[in-house]
């Protein structure tokens, strides 16, 4: 019975080009991930799937397994990240390892804590078949988010009897930061809305996912600042 951590690094990120292996305090952005991963007492084994050459070496170096070089049909902008993460169960488990749980982390999303991988663990019970992570949104459809009708005009996303008159009194929705998702081995095919999904709530703080130039600045500030707090 093994829990893996499987870590998706694509090389041909558009808005951050090379964010994966960029030097974030002088370390490569998916090595800290890497390391996370591999001192997480309740994870077995690591591994990395690319289809970039540097990003495989770097993860190798930082303890990861590669065990393959991502096929180029899985490695495009429009793929979705779930069949990438099935290709790479499926052939952990045809290398006859006994796959109990996946526990999926991206590498664009250095900021969370050794705890919010662990609860996520602790909350994918039986009754659970994946838990997702997120951030309370600062913006609400019920309140101050608009969609473009095909009349041309604008209407909120959504509604309840009476509207609601402040965003404190919505009802609460949650932005997902794409930052940990835990599955059964035997529920990863549901993906994340066939089955039961649990939300595990994380701190804006944590939450940053590096989808732009300005995201990493502030990672790099955020942690900048953790770092000297730590060593004063």
């Amino acid at each position: 019975m093994t829990t893996i951590a499987t870590v998706c690094a694509r090389g041909g990120s558009t808005g951050v080009p090379r964010k994966n292996v960029l030097p974030l305090l002088g370390k490569p952005l998916i090595v800290y991930t890497i390391e996370q991963a591999l001192a997480c007492p309740e994870i077995d084994r690591v591994f990395v799937s690319t289809d970039d050459d540097e990003i495989a070496e770097v993860a190798r170096k930082a303890g990861a397994e590669v065990p393959f070089k991502r096929p180029a049909e899985l490695a495009t902008h429009t793929i979705s990240k779930l069949p990438v993460i099935e290709h790479l169960v499926d052939w952990v488990v045809a290398s006859g390892v006994d796959v109990t749980r996946v526990v999926e982390l991206d590498p664009t999303s250095p900021l969370r804590d050794m705890s919010d991988i662990l609860t996520c663990l602790e909350m994918l019970d039986a009754e659970t078949d994946v838990v997702i992570t997120g951030y309370e949104a600062d913006k609400n459809p019920y309140f101050n988010m608009v969609e473009q009708k095909p009349d041309g005009f604008a209407s909120l996303s959504k509604t309840i009897p009476g509207g609601v008159s402040g965003r404190q009194l919505a009802p609460k929705v949650y932005s997902m930061n794409a930052s940990i998702y835990v599955w059964h081995k035997d529920t990863l095919k549901k993906g994340l809305w066939e089955g039961k999904a649990k939300l595990y709530v994380m701190p804006r703080i944590r939450s940053i996912d590096i989808d732009e130039p300005i995201d990493f600045k502030i990672v790099e500030l955020l942690m900048r600042e953790k770092k000297e707090a730590l060593e004063k």
